[in-house]
């Protein structure tokens, strides 16, 4: 299903008892987080997405916790269940094991060619919502905009549910991605490109070559599938409306900037343009992250304002991010599914993965897997570290194909219980990500792949694996007619 705009998706949400009006006057500073934190860590029945209606020191309304549950995460990217993403991207292309990394490179460049001639590329428009009001020269600011201040030790307000856009100085690819951005003032913010997105690589291009500016447009809202896709860690050169377009079966639509050679969606709330300079930096942060921990300051670009366009009553789409479960769980768990098939184009051995909310995406991921010979927990830990962004994961856990990694405890169970610590454990040095406080270096530390797999007499296993305890099911099925029977 394809929401039109951000308007539909709230519709859609109010009529399905997933969203909450406040109409009690809030402050977007640390009241509106302290509101979201304690709903987004409530009772799943009582998760809801909240639009606060009166928000001191603006005019428009801030929605908030939109994507913080399953059904609502589902809904936003065109489905009824999160499991869906990875059944309908699996169905794209035919999935069977790879024999080789040749043909599995092959699988991987026929599904991007899927996607790319589908007929779903990003179509441009002359005229867009998103510009119903434009805002220019002395007049573009950040005036109004109801941008909170999320916790008590924040360099500053920031800007957190974005749609940042930008081009490849060299090949021209368009890069979308969600990174924070802290406000400096109404002119000026930091741009939190970590180390190994790809609006920083387009930044280093511009550096090297001299550009003296790298345009860069932050889009606020929209259909909730592009919102979410600027979160989507694809492969370099795929452009991730186009990855949009897929999911809500319908192009996203494109109108050029007022003041920079870029393009954004059409449906928008909020536009903000602007500049980088390359050679420019100032400290950002401290911003308390999605680690549960403040990240500290460090040198990042600014944006230089040049544009604000907005709706003529626009609403302000917003996030927070702390210790969780938040609503960045939720589009992370959205990412998980989806990707599933891609992980198994190079490794069709794998059953299915889950990153734990406790993990934060980078600290722990469990991964079973149909083992076929001895080593091969190892080959598949190995061949994650070096699949995307998977590199940047502190633990990877093997189990077998029988266990149920979704469900947390079972797979805990296994990893406890299956491995010998001084034999299935891989501790090597590799890059980390740029917000892990942890490692001893930044964005460089050690990583652990752990084997809790059943294991093989040619891995060195005399002793003979155990049975588990299963009880027969001739009893069971007794003990079921019988239930009523014992009072229960």
């Amino acid at each position: 299903m394809a929401y039109k705009n951000l308007g539909e998706f709230i519709k859609r949400l109010e009529s399905n008892g997933e969203l909450i009006r406040i109409s009690a006057p809030v402050d977007p500073y640390l009241e509106i987080t302290e509101i979201t934190d304690r709903i987004s860590k409530g009772p799943i029945d009582q998760n809801k997405a909240l639009l606060f209606e009166k928000v001191k020191g603006s005019d428009m309304p801030v929605l908030i916790n939109s994507l913080g549950g399953p059904r609502r995460m589902a809904w936003a990217l065109g489905v009824n269940d999160l499991n869906d993403l990875r059944d309908n991207l699996a169905r794209l292309v035919d999935l069977k094991l790879p024999q080789g990394m040749g043909p599995a490179l092959g699988r991987a460049t026929d599904m991007l060619g899927a996607l790319r001639s589908i007929g779903l590329k990003p179509k441009i428009v002359g005229k867009a919502p998103v510009q119903e009001v434009v805002r220019t020269g002395d007049e573009a600011t950040l005036a109004g905009i109801p941008i909170l201040t999320c916790w008590p030790e924040d360099g500053g307000p920031y800007v957190t549910m974005t749609t940042v856009i930008s081009r490849d100085p060299v090949s021209g690819g368009r890069n979308v991605g969600m990174y924070r951005v802290q406000v400096y003032d109404e002119r000026t913010v930091g741009m939190h490109w970590q180390l190994h997105k790809g609006g920083a690589e387009h930044e280093r291009v511009a550096r090297e070559k001299g550009q003296e500016q790298v345009p860069v447009a932050i889009s606020l809202g929209g259909d909730p599938a592009v919102m979410w896709s600027g979160s989507a860690p694809l492969p370099p050169g795929i452009d991730e409306f186009l990855l949009a377009g897929w999911l809500r079966g319908k192009p996203v639509e494109l109108v050029k900037c007022v003041s920079q050679p870029l393009e954004v969606p059409a449906e928008a709330e909020i536009v903000i343009e602007g500049y980088v300079d390359p050679a420019e930096s100032r400290m950002e942060g401290p911003f308390g992250d999605h680690t549960g921990f403040y990240t500290p300051p460090a040198l990042y670009p600014v944006l230089h304002i040049t544009a604000v366009t907005h709706r003529r009553n626009p609403i302000y789409p917003t996030t927070i991010v702390g210790k969780p479960p938040m609503e960045d769980y939720w589009m992370g768990k959205a990412t998980e599914r989806l990707f599933l098939p891609l992980m198994k184009i190079f490794q069709g051995e794998i059953v299915d993965v889950n990153m734990p909310a406790a993990g934060v995406f980078h600290n722990l991921i469990f991964v079973s897997i149909k083992k076929r010979y001895p080593g091969h927990a190892r080959k598949v830990i190995n061949g994650l570290w070096g699949l995307g962004l998977m590199m940047l994961t502190k633990c990877i856990v093997i189990v077998d194909a029988d266990v149920d990694v979704q469900n947390e405890a079972e797979a805990f169970f296994h990893m406890f219980g299956n491995v010998d610590w001084s034999r299935d454990v891989i501790i090597q040095d590799g890059p980390v990500d740029a917000l892990d406080h942890g490692s001893h270096n930044f964005a460089f530390g050690g990583k652990m792949g752990v084997d809790a797999t059943r294991k093989l007499p040619e891995e060195g296993y005399t002793r003979g694996w155990p049975t588990p305890i299963e009880m027969s099911e001739e009893v069971r099925e007794r003990v079921t007619r019988r239930w009523s029977i014992y009072g229960f």
